[in-house]
């Protein structure tokens, strides 16, 4: 057999594909060994040249977001976010398969991996051929991935119908898969794209609401409107006291910032108290340190979320202004009660004193500050249930107006 180096006239590679031949092709990251993935002996013939085990499926190249749809079923919003924001590039995201995929590219599964490669000659190559490209890298199994064509030739010239010559890979790293059909998602293979990238982008996707306001205030009930209305709630506060029972990188900064103030992997809270709340500035660090560790954590559960295909999160927090949480929002609502309102809930919740009810709520910041920085004002001056249509109102028109 020979081998046709091709340079140009992409729709004499689309001929080979559609005769059931192999053409190797270039990506972005390497180059891949293509065949119709609808053809099950053009399939089997990836395998045979490349020495591949039966047991590997192989994951298809399409020509865009839309492909989804047509290659897969039940197909989650994260991945659509992940598809519009990352392709053509080095992403693959699994997905449920649709029935028209051949059980050889499966492997005995029932999921498949979608790619939109970012090579000008390969997007063309899709769209002549008018099928998707089984297309693992273009090695013999256990050789390095070839980045340019003649790193092919090397491997299988004469074993192979063509090379389409796309010059040297940029990347010269394989894509990152996604598995997105179980929850959470899993990163099955770390290639070219970075998974805080892809965290980043279904984070992106989400409206989120943050919802602030003095103690007493109300937020209890904002919160329960935007979890009716099917929005993640999440409570820093929570988070920050899960993270200290579980240990790991958030007391592990605070041991060395704060030596003694860890033990054993529990959190000393009188001695951490000791050290920080005379000196501002050891205040002030520990408020980074915490702060940055619940962000991540918050921006964690709201990727997970996105990935399953939710659309809103709020995050419940008395100190999100000016703060890195706030960069994560895209509306602001402020949470505002008369303080006698405020002080009889806290005797109420808390069996408190109305003295100490008080101190604590004028120790918070004023009313004034929350109009000032915040987007959006919700008053709880009113019955319950005022309240509550107050809140289903305003969400209704910040989520889906």
């Amino acid at each position: 057999m020979n081998t046709e180096r091709i340079t140009a006239g992409i729709a004499r590679a689309a001929e080979i594909i559609r005769a059931g031949g192999l053409a190797a092709v270039p990506t972005e990251t390497v180059y891949g060994l293509a065949a119709n993935g609808l053809a099950a002996s053009a399939v089997e013939r990836i395998y045979e040249v490349k020495g591949r085990p039966a047991a590997k499926p192989l994951s298809l190249m399409v020509p865009g977001p839309e492909a989804l749809d047509v290659y897969g079923r039940n197909i989650p919003r994260g991945a659509r976010v992940l598809a519009e924001a990352f392709w053509p590039g080095p992403l693959t995201i699994v997905v449920e398969a649709d029935q028209k995929i051949p059980a050889i590219v499966l492997a005995g599964g029932d999921t498949v991996g979608l790619r939109c490669p970012d090579s000008p000659k390969t997007l063309e190559l899709l769209k002549l051929a008018g099928v998707p490209l089984a297309a693992p890298s273009a090695n013999p199994s256990g050789a390095p991935s070839p980045k340019t064509a003649e790193d092919v030739l090397a491997y299988f010239d004469g074993k192979i119908e063509a090379v389409i010559d796309g010059g040297p890979c940029g990347i010269g790293t394989e894509s990152t898969i996604i598995d997105l059909t179980v929850s959470p998602y899993r990163i099955l293979r770390q290639g070219a794209l970075a998974e805080e990238d892809i965290r980043r982008a279904l984070v992106d996707s989400l409206t989120v609401v943050g919802v602030t306001g003095g103690t007493g205030a109300g937020k209890t009930t904002a919160l329960e409107s935007l979890e009716a209305m099917g929005a993640l709630v999440l409570d820093a506060d929570a988070v920050y006291h899960e993270l200290c029972e579980q240990g790991g990188p958030m007391l592990d900064a605070i041991a060395a910032r704060f030596p003694g103030s860890v033990e054993n992997g529990i959190l000393q809270r009188k001695k951490l108290g000791n050290l920080v709340f005379s000196d501002p500035a050891a205040l002030a660090d520990l408020d980074r340190i915490t702060i940055h560790h619940v962000v991540a954590e918050l921006d964690e559960r709201m990727a997970q979320f996105a990935a399953a295909g939710g659309r809103y999160a709020a995050i419940d927090a008395i100190n999100l202004i000016g703060t890195e949480a706030e960069s994560r929002l895209d509306h602001l609502v402020g949470v505002l009660a008369p303080e006698e309102v405020r002080a009889a809930r806290l005797v109420a919740r808390e069996g408190v004193s109305m003295d100490y009810a008080l101190k604590r709520i004028r120790a918070q910041k004023p009313d004034s500050f929350f109009i000032e920085h915040c987007g959006h004002i919700l008053h709880n001056d009113g019955s319950r249930e005022d309240f509550r249509r107050a809140c289903d109102e305003l969400f209704k028109n910040i989520l889906e107006g």
